[in-house]
């Protein structure tokens, strides 16, 4: 294991859409800096994902200096996005949670999400991820936070694992569907140099100087069997790992992950494990 390192890392500026992979992010306690900090909601309040509109893979949002968002889309003129003032909440919800967020001031950032989708939706901000949304208290600690991601600050997934999945797929009934990349599985952090599956058995790991907690397996959902560049839906990875990775009732791929420090996490940094 000595030799696991980084080997991507991943940011979602708007939960659901296409986001940079930079070399360097800087961890915060609710997750990369600028992480899912942005989501879409429907006319009734609830964050729409690629679980009801898969076309948003299709979509692309650039973090901006100050934690704006230039959104571009196929068909749409780009349009860029500041960040609102921090009042004038609307109630959002987001699986189970119920989280308070700031709508873009802009009324042409909901006519775009709108156009782009063919319903009504509005984009909003989460202003402040330090108080406005709990990690779930089976899993967290006190005073643990997350953004607009499905439930904890980062997802880390490793290559080996995919590997295995890919070989898997290989021998199955979907073998043409195969090998899939890792962006189906929409990582934060993205981990080289390890046996397949081994993240299994972490408790916690280092990636440079920043400390993580693993919080729990991630359950993975119809999101994974989504073509990013093409929005087009098939069968695996659930099909496999339906066949060969089941816990819980959950089929998982990938680790949950809260940070315990704050500190800037660079491609290639070592990583550390915690049994």
């Amino acid at each position: 294991m000595g030799n696991a390192h980084l080997h991507s890392i991943h940011i979602h500026p708007v939960k659901a859409v296409r986001g940079p992979a930079p070399r360097e992010a800087a961890v915060e306690p609710w997750g990369l800096a600028g992480d899912r900090r942005w989501a879409l909601i429907d006319d009734g309040g609830k964050v729409l994902t690629q679980r009801q509109q898969p076309r948003l893979a299709l979509a692309a949002a650039e973090l901006l200096p100050g934690g704006g968002v230039r959104l571009s889309a196929p068909g749409m003129e780009p349009l860029t996005v500041p960040v609102p003032r921090p009042f004038g909440t609307v109630p959002v919800e987001i699986f189970r949670d119920k989280v308070e967020a700031v709508p873009a001031e802009d009324p042409a950032a909901h006519a775009w999400c709108s156009a782009y989708l063919g319903i009504g939706a509005r984009l909003v901000h989460m202003d402040d991820p330090a108080g406005r949304r709990p990690v779930d208290p089976e899993y967290a600690r006190p005073g643990e936070t997350v953004s607009f991601a499905d439930g904890f600050p980062l997802l880390l997934t490793t290559t080996a694992s995919l590997d295995a999945l890919n070989a898997l797929i290989a021998q199955g009934d979907h073998a043409h569907e195969g090998p899939l990349p890792m962006n189906r599985f929409r990582p934060n952090v993205v981990v080289a140099g390890t046996a397949a599956w081994a993240e299994d058995d972490w408790s916690g790991l280092t990636i440079g100087e920043v400390s993580f907690r693993v919080a729990k397996t991630c359950g993975r959902c119809v999101v994974t069997t989504t073509d990013q560049s093409s929005a087009e839906r098939g069968r695996e990875p659930l099909h496999s790992l339906g066949r060969h990775r089941r816990l819980g009732g959950k089929l998982v791929f990938g680790q949950n992950l809260v940070p315990l420090s704050r500190g800037t996490i660079r491609v290639g940094d070592p990583v550390g494990i915690l049994g």
